[in-house]
């Protein structure tokens, strides 16, 4: 009964969307980006991936890149306790590794650089826990995913309707 609600709940929100596809009025742009995103994750551990992308949706109040991106963590067997604290992961540092919390740290000082920039200290702590190649990884896909949220924010995209499949 509920998943029937929420679906038709979703269809209405998305009949209801007024604004641009990026994808379908720029193309080039929007596969450059897909190209950055995919670059960025070459290397990384899947499950650091959906971390970072996680965290930086929860910043930016992206439930569209978020609903998603729990979904990917979830089907790469990430835990519901991991996806439930990750916004609140200095809290619950037990349940992340010193590398995850270094990349979540350095995640919010990235999609937050407006409030501060980035620490000497947030970024030494994130260079002691990768080698240059994965920090340049890591700083990428910050990058790729605040992009990302901006193009769905700003395009209206509605939560539930992961268009990549």
């Amino acid at each position: 009964m509920i998943d029937t609600e929420l679906a038709e709940s979703i269809n209405e929100a998305q009949a209801a969307r007024t604004r641009l596809d990026l994808a379908k009025s720029a193309p080039k742009v929007f596969r450059a980006i897909i190209g950055f995103d995919a670059a960025a994750r070459e290397g990384l551990d899947p499950a650091l991936v959906e971390l970072i992308q996680i965290r930086a949706s929860h910043l930016n109040h992206c439930a569209y890149c978020l609903h998603m991106h729990t979904n990917d963590a979830r089907k790469a067997g990430e835990s519901e306790d991991r996806l439930h604290l990750v916004a609140v992961w200095r809290e619950a540092r037990h349940f992340f590794t010193e590398k995850e919390q270094a990349a979540l740290a350095l995640t919010e000082a990235v999609t937050l650089v407006a409030d501060g920039g980035v620490s000497d200290e947030v970024y030494a702590q994130a260079a002691t826990q990768f080698d240059d190649a994965e920090l340049a990884h890591v700083l990428a896909l910050i990058m790729t995913i605040n992009t990302w949220n901006r193009v769905a924010l700003a395009t209206g995209k509605v939560a539930g309707t992961d268009e990549r499949r």
